[in-house]
């Protein structure tokens, strides 16, 4: 299947509603408004195909970059395509969803995380923080080194109310994540979600609370969670 078939099939399954929804959400015109569950039979007969996410990717069509990520191969990617990717992710539902979920699957994820985090970058950073929240959620305990993630809590804790918007909402899921599926360090990012207390979004209109989210996932008996597949 080419790109201009793909393209084709994905904006048949547009929707204005859709449109209108991940419009308000930051994307940005060119896009279709296909739902995400609508694209699996799409992916199911085209599976893997690198040089096509590529070209999906670079339309710059919401749509199609989100797709990219489905059907991409991030055992082939490098950093540089990384960055290239991230250049690209203009709002967040690229940089935490798309971007970050690829990179969540390669070698280099912390690697690569690390320096987004570092970068001083709203969306670079919030897709380092999702990066490591779908890392957390998927790979066993032993893949990291507690000392370090023990660091970034007292990051989190430190800097969070005076980061960019969106890296707020990450460091946050960062916290719950590692609280929740992350047993070595279930005490302190407790202790985190608890000094952070509530965090201020959007112009005062929302509150993220970690502790009541991490609560509510032991409520669950959600301790220790791990996700089989990082891409649905």
């Amino acid at each position: 299947m080419d790109l201009e078939t793909v393209m084709k099939e994905l904006e048949a399954l547009g929707k204005d509603r859709l449109k209108k929804i991940y419009l308000s959400n930051g994307a940005r015109e060119p896009l279709f408004g296909v739902a995400t569950g609508e694209m699996k039979p799409i992916a199911k007969k085209i599976k893997i195909n690198q040089p096509l996410a590529e070209q999906l990717y670079a339309t710059g069509n919401y749509d199609a970059m989100y797709f990219a990520g489905v059907i991409a191969d991030p055992k082939t990617m490098t950093e540089a395509d990384f960055e290239r990717w991230i250049d690209g992710a203009y709002f967040y539902m690229l940089s935490d969803f798309v971007v970050a979920v690829t990179l969540a699957e390669t070698d280099i994820a912390q690697e690569v995380a690390d320096k987004w985090i570092a970068s001083g970058e709203e969306l670079r950073m919030s897709a380092g923080w999702s990066c490591y929240c779908w890392l957390l959620g998927s790979r066993p305990d032993g893949d990291f080194t507690e000392s370090k993630l023990a660091g970034m809590l007292e990051m989190v804790n430190n800097t969070i109310h005076d980061s960019p918007e969106r890296t707020k909402y990450a460091m946050n899921q960062f916290i719950y994540t590692v609280a929740v599926s992350y047993v070595p360090l279930h005490d302190q990012a407790v202790e985190t979600a608890k000094a952070v207390g509530r965090v201020e979004v959007k112009q005062g209109k929302k509150f993220l609370n970690a502790s009541e989210n991490i609560q509510k996932a032991l409520d669950r008996k959600q301790l220790g969670f791990k996700r089989k597949y990082v891409r649905c």
